[in-house]
């Protein structure tokens, strides 16, 4: 997967301002970490994740979304009219139906002839939209475009917070698949690209590789079972220690094949963002892809896991705290539950 025309002109990131650590949510907790006799830190000592951050209660995904996806086209300085794709990508939806996109395309002043969907991927999203948006402007059917996404991971963790102070049968075996869902935090990011000529930035999508392991699509999953627990927001299972080492495998593979196809060894890659889970996983994952860890921009402390947006937030606040010199190669490395993965090189 091979591009020639496609730049990538803006990237930028919309963050919460409710600041919730670890040390909070356990404290939540403490009736449960009492009863199991859990020691009290362990949420951050495992995963790294200091703080996370939260929007308002009620606040809708497609609210957020269309600010964000406003900051991305003023900070591309490209005319909207040129403008021919607006794609939702985060795991948050504000409602089934219609598209969120739609009414963030409504809030954005964008052309009525663009394209306006969701794409929904787990935590690939935003990435498969950039990889959607660039097909179309490589085949001259559109000449720039936005993928926009807004995870809002309050109601997840408020409501396993809840279900578990509930479950009396709980154990320190089966409160091991809810752990994961106490890393989540919220935000928000867009990314603008665009036809070579009409990019100011010169900041060029290469290419890159997606492989997928579906026989790995059980080992995280959530949703909204109204029935079960009571209210509307969602809940997640997670076998973490499963994910993290199939997930770190297609990881391996995705990046050989991504290598492969933009010809680039380790030795070329002067920068790296990666989806942002915890400590652990990008410890392994860089150890296993040879990649020094100091190329990377982790934001996983202050953020904890924003799903589809992490990586994107990433790459937006690594390109504005350092801004890159031309010349510099970026890679993104992207994994999903699915299990997919998603890899990019962009060179500036």
């Amino acid at each position: 997967m091979l591009y020639q025309q496609v730049c990538v002109e803006a990237v930028v990131h919309n963050p919460p301002e409710i600041v919730v650590s670890s040390d909070e949510l356990e404290q939540k907790l403490a009736p449960v970490y009492e009863r199991l006799r859990l020691p009290f830190g362990r949420l951050e000592l495992m995963t790294g994740i200091t703080e996370r951050r939260f929007y308002p209660s009620g606040t809708l995904p497609g609210q957020i979304s269309a600010q964000t996806a406003r900051m991305a086209v003023e900070a591309s300085g490209l005319d909207p009219q040129h403008f021919g794709a607006l794609i939702h990508g985060s795991v948050c939806r504000d409602q089934m139906e219609p598209a969120t996109a739609a009414g963030v395309h409504a809030g954005t002043g964008l052309p009525d002839a663009a394209v306006v969907m969701d794409l929904s991927n787990a935590c690939l999203g935003l990435l498969n939209g950039m990889l959607v948006i660039a097909d179309l402007i490589e085949l001259g059917r559109i000449r720039a475009g936005v993928v926009v996404g807004t995870e809002t991971g309050r109601g997840l963790v408020e409501g396993t917070i809840d279900s578990l102070l509930k479950d009396e049968s709980l154990t320190r075996k089966s409160i091991k698949g809810a752990f994961a869902s106490l890393t989540i935090g919220s935000g928000s990011a867009a990314i603008v690209l665009c036809h070579d000529s009409l990019s100011q930035k010169k900041r060029r999508l290469k290419g890159g590789a997606v492989l997928s392991d579906t026989s790995h699509h059980n080992l995280c999953a959530g949703g909204v079972e109204a029935d079960v627990h009571g209210d509307s927001r969602p809940r997640m299972e997670t076998d973490s220690e499963a994910l993290l080492h199939a997930g770190i495998g297609l990881a391996k593979k995705t990046w050989e094949v991504t290598r492969r196809e933009l010809g680039w060894a380790n030795a070329d890659v002067d920068r790296v963002y990666t989806h942002q889970v915890g400590k652990q996983h990008r410890a392994l994952l860089l150890e296993t892809l040879e990649l020094d860890p100091h190329l990377d921009f982790p934001t996983v402390e202050r953020f904890g896991n924003t799903g589809a947006v992490a990586l994107p937030m990433a790459l937006a606040m690594g390109l504005q705290e350092d801004p890159p010199p031309p010349g510099t190669r970026l890679a993104l490395l992207g994994i999903g539950s699915g299990l997919n993965s998603v890899m990019l090189g962009i060179e500036t």
